[in-house]
């Protein structure tokens, strides 16, 4: 039974960062990928007018 304590954690991790890749990837684009490129443009027009003054 020791085997399977040691391999508990890393198995666990593995499958939680697979998840996180998978948001991270699903969330790409689509129809949110205009407000933020919006936003994203906006605050950088926003810090190029400060250092422009």
């Amino acid at each position: 039974m020791d085997y399977v304590s040691a391999l508990l954690p890393p198995v666990v991790m593995a499958v939680f960062f697979i998840g996180v890749i998978r948001v991270i990837v699903k969330t790409q684009g689509g129809a949110n990928k205009a407000k933020e490129d919006a936003a994203v443009d906006a605050a950088l027009a926003h810090t190029d007018t400060k250092a422009d003054a």
